[in-house]
């Protein structure tokens, strides 16, 4: 019995190990860019972007947005408390914000562009340029859940207001 124990031990910890010398040995910065075409109008994706306000309504997982200082907010997911600033506001085409929350294992910028589709509706372009400190948590976020995961959420939830 207690060699058996030993050996399920021995591999756990050995799992252990190997995501934490993987996730050191991944880059800690990643870049990820998707692209959808909606119906609506520029302007009005433009509108629902913007409005921080309105997240809770239509994005899957926050259920509050606090208002800080001017350009800055914090949303809630029911467990984390994550506080953003605007970047850069260019109507209807540019809006760029940052996580801007030193204490978490991950952090960057989300570029949103906004553009008329060739057929009509609206073209949106999110790229995420971020960072992930922790090594464990930058092995799952490369490896389990992926890194476009949240961008994957956040355009089927702005499509699903159409």
């Amino acid at each position: 019995m207690i060699p058996v124990l030993l050996v399920v031990v021995g591999l756990l910890a050995g799992a252990v190990i190997a995501v934490v010398v993987v996730g050191a040995l991944l880059p800690v910065h990643h870049t990820e860019t998707r692209t959808v075409t909606l119906p609506q109008s520029p302007d009005e994706v433009w509108k629902t972007v913007t409005d921080v306000d309105g997240y809770p309504s239509w994005r899957p997982g926050v259920r509050s947005v606090k208002h800080l200082d001017e350009g800055c907010w914090q949303d809630y997911d029911g467990r984390l408390l994550v506080t953003y600033e605007r970047v850069e506001a260019t109507p209807p085409t540019r809006f760029v914000t940052r996580i801007a929350d030193d204490r978490l294992p991950y952090g960057g910028t989300w570029i949103v562009g906004v553009s008329p589709a060739p057929a009509g509706g609206a073209r949106i372009t999110v790229t995420e340029n971020g960072e992930v400190h922790n090594p464990v948590f930058r092995f799952m976020s490369r490896f389990v859940f992926g890194h476009r995961a949240t961008i994957d959420r956040y355009l089927a939830a702005l499509a699903g207001r159409s």
